[in-house]
């Protein structure tokens, strides 16, 4: 299971369930969702294993859709 945050900028971070929030994203406040989230895309799993949690911006998100 993984826990998801969203800041006021509506950004992401995904955690595995029960870590801390990292050192790289305390400089924005994070709130964490109330749902559960059982699975997530290939994407979130390799990123997540790699650096330990993933984190998307707002602006990167508009940008690959445009």
């Amino acid at each position: 299971m993984f826990d998801v945050y969203l800041s006021k900028r509506r950004d992401l971070l995904v955690l595995n369930k029960g870590f801390p929030i990292p050192l790289t994203a305390t400089s924005v406040k994070w709130r964490k969702t109330r749902k559960r989230v059982f699975s997530v895309s290939e994407e979130i799993r390799a990123a997540i294993e790699r650096q330990g949690y993933y984190v998307r911006r707002v602006d990167e998100f508009k940008m690959r859709t445009e």
